[in-house]
């Protein structure tokens, strides 16, 4: 690209060249589904296909999948980013590697293996695949999870694992018919999918450890902080103390496995005034996936959970999967056009008489609704000149903060109940209110009801 050059040194594709070390994902692809393979309501029921405009492109993964689980492995993830690559004619510059960066006046300099590349606008879409360890004497003892060994190495030992999210849960659960005894061990209770009704927490397909631990089947999940990990010899002491009352448990072990999670790559991007955030030191964004600290710098990818938006109800975007990320990097895609080169994308009109029925099916359908709750919206301006303008999908709280005198940004958000339901954000001379619309059993919101308390929500605005 001439002006703007986006950096995916390892991103996606490196890692799934790696990870997960038991080789299948944890987003699904229904091959089938209520609607046809790439349709836009498709996209619901297939969280990892990328999303272009030729048809030919569309809906890959499910051609590349054996068939065996609707959970792509990670060789078929790989296999389903460069078919997407090849097919599309993107021009990707392989084993080139970003090394240093300079800002020079109103342009960027990305130093890398294969020379300089300048551009005004550059994006990081680096990934979130290095390895992090926590600051625990005696944790350079430990294998981290990007370095753990073939599953069979453990046969009879007693593993102890750092961590109790995905990535740990991940290991205890191909541990189980290998290992003696498995303890996993985190400050904080283990918090699971199916009670939080989110993706916050660990995935159901890792639950049997939690299950074997309230059974006593040999694996213990302890809430303890770490507080030094000793090797003696051939086996390690891994010194905790319980959150609840402060004992002191020490565990002798085979293996101790630090799965502590991932950072970003992002170099020396931190001296150049990039501010991050959080354990993870993941860069600060705008809602926009801009720098919070550095104008015109901008993030893409699984980067973008550092955004995690409103949190309504305590629950964050779904940025760190491809199913989310990938409406992100379209809006984003759209704003720097518009932002850095005077790009006014297409906005079409939507007849006043359509409003109320285009918004129940983008309630009911809309991919970006179902896959970003709380965090994207689809938004229609009231414009005095052309009538009502569809402003295309936008993050929800720009909307909210900055948005048009006169519009309605719709959404969908899920309470700790777990009920799914509609929501329209008005904006009327700027002022902005809240209007929850009934949840639905089957999700279908075209109903009379529902029509209803649209025209009401948006009466003397849009309708």
């Amino acid at each position: 690209m001439k002006h703007a050059v986006i950096s995916a040194d390892e991103g996606a594709g490196g890692m799934f060249r790696r990870w997960p070390f038991f080789q299948r994902l944890l987003s699904w692809t229904k091959p089938y589904a209520p609607f046809e393979q790439g349709t836009r309501e498709y996209e619901r029921y297939d969280w990892n296909s990328l999303l272009p405009d030729e048809i030919e492109c569309r809906a890959l993964m499910c051609s590349v999948m054996d068939g065996t689980s609707y959970y792509p492995s990670r060789l078929e993830m790989e296999r389903n980013l460069a078919t997407f690559a090849d097919r599309a004619g993107i021009a990707v510059r392989y084993g080139c590697r970003w090394t240093g960066t300079r800002h020079d006046g109103d342009r960027w300099t990305l130093e890398t293996s294969d020379g300089e590349f300048r551009c005004q606008v550059p994006i990081f879409a680096v990934g979130v695949a290095e390895p992090w360890r926590p600051q625990i004497p005696g944790i350079e003892e430990a294998l981290h999870y990007a370095e753990t060994r073939p599953a069979e190495t453990y046969a009879g030992h007693r593993v102890f694992i750092i961590g109790k999210e995905n990535s740990g849960f991940e290991l205890a659960t191909g541990f189980l018919q290998w290992a003696r005894q498995i303890v996993l061990a985190s400050p904080s209770p283990a918090k699971l999918s199916i009670n939080t009704r989110s993706l916050v927490g660990v995935r159901a397909r890792y639950v049997q450890p939690y299950e074997d631990h309230v059974l006593a089947g040999g694996v213990i999940v302890l809430d303890a902080s770490i507080e030094r990990v000793e090797r003696t010899g051939s086996t390690s002491l891994v010194r905790t103390r319980k959150a609840d009352s402060a004992a002191e448990l020490v565990f002798e072990v085979d293996d101790v496995i630090a799965a502590t999670g991932f950072t970003s790559p992002i170099l020396d991007l931190p001296k150049l005034g990039v501010a991050t955030v959080g354990r993870n030191k993941l860069p600060a964004q705008t809602p926009f996936w801009e720098s919070a600290s550095v104008p015109g710098l901008y993030f893409g990818g699984t980067i973008h959970q550092a955004s995690p938006g409103l949190r309504k109800h305590g629950i964050p975007s779904n940025s760190g999967g491809v199913n989310g990320h990938r409406y992100n990097g379209r809006i984003l895609a759209r704003q720097v056009a518009r932002k850095h080169f005077g790009i006014d994308p297409e906005r079409p009109v939507v007849p006043r008489a359509e409003v109320v029925s285009y918004l129940l099916h983008e309630f009911t359908n809309a991919p970006e609704l179902w896959h970003q709750k709380s965090y994207l919206a689809r938004v229609l301006i009231r414009d005095e000149k052309r009538g009502i303008v569809d402003d295309g999908i936008v993050p929800l709280q720009r909307f909210l903060d900055s948005g048009p005198a006169d519009a309605v940004g719709a959404t969908l958000e899920e309470n700790p109940a777990g009920d799914i339901y509609p929501v329209l954000y008005t904006r009327r001379g700027g002022v902005s209110a809240e209007h929850d619309l009934p949840p639905h059993p089957l999700h279908d919101f075209r109903t009379r009801d529902h029509e209803r308390a649209v025209v009401e929500a948006l009466e003397g605005l849009l309708v």
